[in-house]
C-alpha cells in the first residue's frame, strides 16, 4: 500500500492551491481528482473575478481570506505569468432608494480592510462606463479579472515542481480511519471502464477539498454535518462590436438573501462581455444544461443598468454550479466557508461550501489549511 503524508481530494483551484502550499513544507503529497482534467467544475465555470472582500460579514472566513487572497492572487499571477487585469469595478445603484445600501456596502468593505472604496455620482459612472445608467455607484479599485483556467494550472505546476503528485481520473471510493492514518480507496481510470484499477493509499492527513462533492466525502468518514445544494449560474455573452458597451466590471447591488452577487457585467480577458450568473437551485451535481433560461430573461435583467442592450446582442454562454450549504427555503444571507478538522477523525480536514469568493481566496485558503496540517502532523 502506498504511503502519503498528505492526500488532497479535489483538483479544483482550492485543492491545487492547497497542494502548492503544503508541498512547500512536506514531501509525499498527493492530490486526486475524479475528472479527466484539473479545475473542470466550479473553479473554471465562473466570472473569473478577483474579488475585493466587500460583501462578507466582518471577521468571517470569507472576508478575511478574500481580502488576503485578493492581494496574493495578483502577486501569484504576476510571478507565474497568469493573465489578469487589475481594473476595478462599479457596484451601481439603479435608483435613489438603493443609495443607502451602497453606503452600507462601503462600510462593510472598510470594516473588512478593503482599501480605496469611494461612492461616485452618475457623472463619474458615465465617465467610466458611458452606457451604464445609475444614480450612484461604489467604486472598488482592488477588484480585477483573472484567467481561472490558467490560474488552476499554475497552482498545479507549482505543486508538481515542489514534488507533489497530482493524479486525475482518480475517484475516492472509501475512507477508513486506521489508527493514526486514513486508508483511502481509489478507483483509477475512466469510471465506466471495467478494467479501472482499485488502489489504496494510507495517508497521515486527508484534506477534503472536493467542492460539490465535499459533503459526500465527509459522509465516507461518518460525518453527516453538511449537505450541499447545487445552485446553477448561467451566463450569456456579447461578442463583436457590441461588446464595447462595457469597459470593465459592473455589478448591481447583491441579493439580500445571499444567494448571489446579482447578474453582473464582466468584460473578459478576450474582449467580449459576460452577463450573469443567474442563481437557480437544481437537482443533480452535473445538471449544467437542463431547462436553461431563455435569452430574453437575461435581457430584461440587463436593461436595468444597460438600457441599450438588446436580445439580439446576446448568445447563451456557459454555466456553473455553486456548492451551496443552504436549502432553497433559506432566507438568511451569506453563509461562511467551512474549513475545519473532523471532530471524530482528527487526521481529516474538511472544506465545505467553497463557493465564491473561493477563486480569489484560494492562496489564502492554502496557507490557512497548511497551518491546520501542522497541527495534524505535529
Amino acid at each position: 500500500m502506498d504511503q502519503a503524508n498528505i492526500l488532497i481530494i479535489g483538483g479544483g483551484v482550492i485543492g491545487c492551491a492547497i497542494a502548492g502550499a503544503v508541498s512547500a513544507s512536506w514531501q509525499d503529497v498527493f492530490l486526486v481528482e475524479q475528472f479527466p482534467k484539473l479545475g473542470m467544475a466550479t473553479s473554471t465555470r465562473n466570472s473569473g473575478v478577483n474579488h475585493s472582500g466587500i460583501y462578507y460579514p466582518k471577521d468571517s472566513l470569507k472576508a478575511r481570506l478574500c481580502v488576503e487572497g485578493n492581494r496574493l492572487t495578483y502577486e501569484f499571477c504576476e510571478k507565474h505569468n497568469v493573465p489578469f487585469r487589475h481594473c476595478g469595478k462599479l457596484v451601481v445603484a439603479a435608483a435613489a432608494h438603493e443609495e443607502p445600501e451602497l453606503t452600507a456596502l462601503k462600510k462593510r468593505g472598510e470594516d473588512n480592510g478593503v482599501k480605496g472604496l469611494e461612492i461616485v455620482e452618475a457623472a463619474e459612472i458615465r465617465k467610466r462606463e458611458p452606457h451604464i445608467r445609475g444614480v450612484a455607484a461604489l467604486h472598488v479599485p482592488s477588484t480585477g479579472i483573472v484567467s481561472a483556467e490558467e490560474l488552476v494550472h499554475a497552482y498545479a505546476r507549482v505543486a508538481t515542481h515542489q514534488g507533489a503528485n497530482l493524479v486525475t481520473r482518480a475517484k475516492v471510493v472509501s475512507l477508513e480511519p486506521s489508527g493514526s492514518t486514513i486508508r483511502v480507496g481509489l478507483r483509477i481510470g475512466d469510471q465506466e471502464e471495467e478494467d479501472a484499477q482499485q488502489e489504496k493509499i494510507e495517508a497521515r492527513c486527508v484534506i477534503n477539498a472536493a467542492g460539490l462533492y465535499a459533503d459526500e466525502v465527509a459522509a465516507m468518514l461518518g460525518n453527516h454535518s453538511w449537505k450541499i445544494y447545487p445552485v446553477r449560474g448561467e451566463y450569456c455573452e456579447v461578442r463583436g462590436p457590441r461588446s464595447s458597451l462595457i469597459n470593465n466590471l459592473v455589478y448591481p447591488l447583491p441579493h439580500s438573501d445571499g444567494l448571489s452577487l446579482g447578474v453582473h457585467f464582466t468584460k473578459t480577458l478576450w474582449g467580449t462581455f459576460l452577463l450573469g450568473p443567474t442563481a437557480t437551485y437544481v437537482e443533480g451535481k452535473d445538471n449544467y444544461e437542463k431547462n436553461r433560461l431563455p435569452i430574453r430573461a437575461f435581457t430584461e435583467s440587463a436593461k436595468m443598468l444597460l438600457p441599450e442592450v438588446e436580445e439580439s446582442d446576446l448568445q447563451l454562454g456557459y454555466t456553473g454550479l455553486r456548492p451551496k450549504l443552504v436549502p432553497p427555503s433559506h432566507k438568511g444571507g451569506i453563509v461562511d466557508f467551512v474549513i475545519t478538522r473532523d471532530p471524530h477523525v482528527p487526521q481529516a480536514i474538511h472544506l465545505v461550501g467553497m463557493e465564491s469568493p473561493g477563486l480569489t481566496a484560494a492562496p489564502a485558503i492554502g496557507n490557512y489549511v497548511a497551518d491546520l496540517v501542522k497541527e495534524v502532523l505535529a
